[in-house]
C-alpha cells in the first residue's frame, strides 16, 4: 500500500511540475516539484520530462551555450633523466661440494672421467650454491659506484642491475677502449642514416693522457664504460619505439610505446661479437622502412639547386588550346613525378617536341598526373594543377621521411598478413592481403578542428543500413542551439532520442541543461552513415564509412568530416573484410534493415599519419601535412634533444 502510494504521489509531483513549467511567469518562479524538492533554480530542472504538447507561451531566456572542447595539442615533455645509481658491484661465486669431474684423473683416463660424469649428473642441487661476493679492491670496476653519468630511468635501471651483478665489462679492456667500442661509437655517429640524430648518442672519449695516476685512468675508463652503454642503450630503445613519445604530443595519438627488453639488451651486448649489427638490428627490418632510409640518403647526398618552374598568372591551359607554357607544363611534370611514372609515361616524354599544343596524349598525361596527385581527373590546367607542380627542396622531403620513419616506430614492425592501412595525408585507405586482393580507394577524413586520430585496432564488424549514433560533441557543439529554439528538432528530423536507455521524444528533453542523452539516426537514404559502416571499436567513435555526400570524393582537399574515414567504394571495402563477392553485400544492403555482421577474423586495422610514404613500386610520394603534426612532431623532438644535450 505504501508504495503504491509512493508511486501515486510521484506522478501527481510530476504532472503538476510539468504543467507550471509552461504556465506564464516570472524567471524566478517555483514549480511543484521545487518546492517538494526544495529547489528554486531553473538549473535543478529534471533533464528529461514527460510532457503533452501544449499551446501557452513560453518564458525566453538566455543561456550560454556549452562547448565540448576538442583534443588538443602538448608542449612536448621529454623524458626526466637521472644519475645512474651504482652503490655496490657484487659477483657471482658457486660454492659447495667439489664433483668428482675436478679430481678426475688427468684427461685422457676415460673410465674415471665417465665415473666422474655420472657422479656429476646424479649431485643434488644443494651441493653446489652460487652467492654473490663484493669485487676485489683491485678490481677497476670499483670505480662505476663513484662514475656520474646520466639516463633516462629505464635504461639507468638496467645499467645498474647488469653491473650491480657482475656483468662484465662491454667496452674497455686492458686499461683502454675496446674495438667493439669502436665500432659502437661509429653506429652512434651514423644514427642520422636511420632517421634518429646522432647528437643525442654523442659519447666523450676518456681523456687518459691527462690522467694523473693508474687510479685516475681507470676512473675515466669506468666512466667511458658507463656513458657508451647508456648511450648505446638509449639508441637500440630509440630504433625500437621512437624517439618521441607520440601521446605527449597531442590527444589525437592513442598508441602504446613498443616494448624494449633494456636487461635482455645490455646482456647481449656483453656477449656479442658484432656489436654494430646487433644495434642496427633493433630498426625496423621492413621494406617501407628500407625504402625510407634509401630516399633518406639520396635526398641528403642531392643538394642540386633546382631552378623553379614559372607560370603565368591565372594560367588556364584547355585541351586543344595553344598556349605558350606548355613545355613548362611537360617540365613540371617530368620533375615532380616519380620514376614509375616517367616510365609509364616515357613514349609521351620522349616524343615531345617542345611545341606549345595541349595534344591530346598531353590531355592524357595531365589526368594522370591530376589522378596521381588526389587531384580532380579533368585535363585542365589550373590552379590547383599548378600548384601540385610545386617541387619541395629535399630538405624538406628529408624532413618528412624522418617524420615518417619515428612514425613507423610506433606501429609494429610486421603488419600482419592482413590488414587496412588508412593514411590520412595521402586521404587513401589500402586493404592488403597477402594470399589475395590489394587495393587502395580515396576517402575522407576529418577536418582540421575534427581531426582524425592516430591509433591502430582490429575490425570486428560490418554493419549493414546502420544507426548514426551522434557523438554528444557534434550534439552540443553543433545542434544545441537549434534545439533551444526549437526543442522538437530532433523529432521533426527524424532522430531517436533516448534518456537512460528509454525512448524520449526530443521535445521532451531539458535542453537548457545539455543533458546526457543518446541521439541517433535510423537506417535510411539520408543517413550520414550511407548504407553500411564497418567497426573497430576505440575510444574515439571513429570507423569506416558510406556517405551519401560522394562528392566529396572528387576535392582536392578531402579533410571535411567529423574525424570517421568515408570510403569511395564502400561496398568493395565490406565484401575484402568479410570475404565475400560484392553481390552479397548488396543483397544485405537491399532489405533495408539493420544488420551487423561480424568478420569471420579479426584483423588488424592502422589508422596513420605519413606525409611521406612508399608506394607500390617503392617510390617515395610526399603529402601535405594537413593537420601540422609534422610540426609538432619537430617540436617534440627538438625538446628531446635539447633536454638529453643538457643532462650529457
Amino acid at each position: 500500500m505504501r508504495n503504491k502510494l509512493l508511486v501515486r504521489v510521484s506522478s501527481v509531483a510530476v504532472a503538476a511540475a510539468v504543467s507550471a513549467a509552461f504556465v506564464p511567469s516570472s524567471a524566478n518562479a517555483l514549480t511543484l516539484m521545487d518546492i517538494l524538492r526544495g529547489r528554486n533554480k531553473e538549473a535543478d530542472r529534471p533533464s528529461v520530462v514527460e510532457q503533452q504538447p501544449q499551446q501557452e507561451q513560453q518564458v525566453q531566456r538566455t543561456y550560454s551555450a556549452p562547448k565540448v572542447a576538442p583534443p588538443k595539442y602538448y608542449a612536448y615533455k621529454p623524458d626526466s633523466m637521472r644519475f645512474i645509481a651504482i652503490s655496490e658491484i657484487r659477483d657471482p661465486v658457486v660454492t659447495g661440494s667439489i664433483s668428482s669431474a675436478d679430481a678426475a684423473s688427468p684427461a685422457g683416463d676415460a673410465a674415471n672421467t665417465e665415473v666422474a660424469a655420472l657422479e656429476q649428473d646424479t649431485m643434488s642441487d644443494a651441493a653446489a650454491t652460487e652467492t654473490m661476493v663484493a669485487i676485489d679492491d683491485n678490481d677497476p670496476r670499483r670505480y662505476l659506484t663513484d662514475a656520474r653519468v646520466k639516463a633516462i630511468d629505464d635504461v639507468a635501471v638496467a645499467i645498474e642491475d647488469y653491473y650491480a651483478n657482475g656483468g662484465d665489462l662491454i667496452w674497455v679492456s686492458d686499461d683502454a677502449i675496446t674495438p667493439k667500442a669502436e665500432a659502437a661509437l661509429d653506429t652512434l655517429a651514423d644514427a642520422d642514416a636511420w632517421g634518429l640524430d646522432s647528437s643525442d648518442y654523442a659519447v666523450n672519449r676518456p681523456d687518459l693522457i691527462l690522467a694523473e695516476d693508474d687510479a685516475a685512468r681507470e676512473a675515466e675508463l669506468m666512466r667511458f664504460e658507463l656513458a657508451l652503454s647508456a648511450k648505446v642503450l638509449t639508441y637500440m630503445q630509440d630504433a625500437k619505439r621512437g624517439r618521441v613519445d607520440p601521446n605527449r604530443i597531442s590527444e589525437f595519438h592513442d598508441l602504446q610505446r613498443n616494448p624494449v627488453d633494456l636487461e635482455e639488451a645490455i646482456d647481449a651486448l656483453g656477449k656479442a661479437e658484432n656489436v654494430a649489427g646487433l644495434m642496427e638490428s633493433y630498426n625496423p627490418q621492413s621494406d617501407r622502412f628500407e625504402e625510407l632510409k634509401t630516399a633518406l640518403k639520396e635526398l641528403r647526398a642531392d643538394h642540386e639547386y633546382v631552378e623553379p618552374i614559372v607560370f603565368r598568372g591565372g594560367v588556364f591551359i584547355h585541351p586543344g588550346e595553344n598556349d605558350q607554357d606548355v613545355p613548362k607544363l611537360v617540365k613540371a611534370i617530368k620533375r615532380k613525378s616519380s620514376k614509375a611514372f616517367i616510365q609509364d609515361h616515357s613514349d609521351v616524354f620522349d616524343a615531345y617536341d617542345g611545341g606549345t599544343e595541349y595534344t591530346p596524349e598531353l590531355v592524357e598525361l595531365v589526368r594522370d598526373f591530376q589522378d596521381a596527385q588526389g587531384l580532380y581527373v579533368d585535363g585542365v590546367v589550373g590552379p590547383k594543377t599548378i600548384a601540385a607542380f610545386d617541387v619541395e627542396t629535399n630538405d624538406d622531403r628529408a624532413e618528412k621521411v624522418v617524420a615518417a620513419m619515428e612514425r613507423l616506430r610506433w606501429l609494429p614492425e610486421d603488419f600482419g598478413p592482413r590488414y587496412v592501412f588508412i593514411n590520412q595525408p595521402a586521404y587513401r585507405a589500402y586493404y592488403h592481403d597477402d594470399n589475395g586482393e590489394n587495393f587502395d580507394m580515396r576517402v575522407v577524413v576529418g577536418n582540421p578542428r575534427n581531426q582524425t586520430y592516430f591509433f591502430r585496432d582490429e575490425i570486428e564488424t560490418v554493419e549493414f543500413n546502420p544507426y548514426w549514433g551522434i557523438p554528444r560533441s557534434i550534439v552540443v557543439n553543433e545542434y544545441l542551439p537549434k534545439l533551444r529554439a526549437n526543442p522538437s528538432y530532433f523529432d521533426q528530423i527524424g532522430y531517436e532520442v533516448s534518456y537512460n536507455g528509454r525512448r524520449v521524444s526530443s521535445s521532451s528533453v531539458n535542453w537548457a541543461a545539455a543533458p546526457m542523452v543518446d541521439v541517433r539516426q535510423p537506417p535510411g537514404e539520408r543517413n550520414a552513415l550511407g548504407q553500411l559502416k564497418i567497426l573497430f571499436p576505440n575510444d574515439h567513435a571513429i570507423y569506416m564509412h558510406d556517405t551519401p555526400q560522394k562528392s566529396y570524393f572528387e576535392r582536392d582537399l578531402r579533410a571535411l568530416s567529423h574525424g570517421c574515414v568515408r570510403l569511395a567504394e564502400p561496398n568493395k571495402m565490406a565484401a575484402a573484410v568479410l570475404g565475400v563477392p560484392e553481390s552479397d553485400i548488396e543483397a544485405n544492403i537491399a532489405t533495408g534493415e539493420n544488420m551487423p555482421v561480424d568478420v569471420p577474423e579479426k584483423f588488424p586495422v592502422y589508422v596513420s599519419y605519413f606525409t611521406a610514404w612508399p608506394d607500390s613500386t617503392g617510390d617515395i610520394q610526399y603529402y601535405d601535412d594537413v593537420y601540422e603534426r609534422d610540426m609538432y612532431l619537430n617540436r617534440a623532438f627538438e625538446a628531446e634533444s635539447q633536454a638529453r644535450k643538457a643532462n650529457s
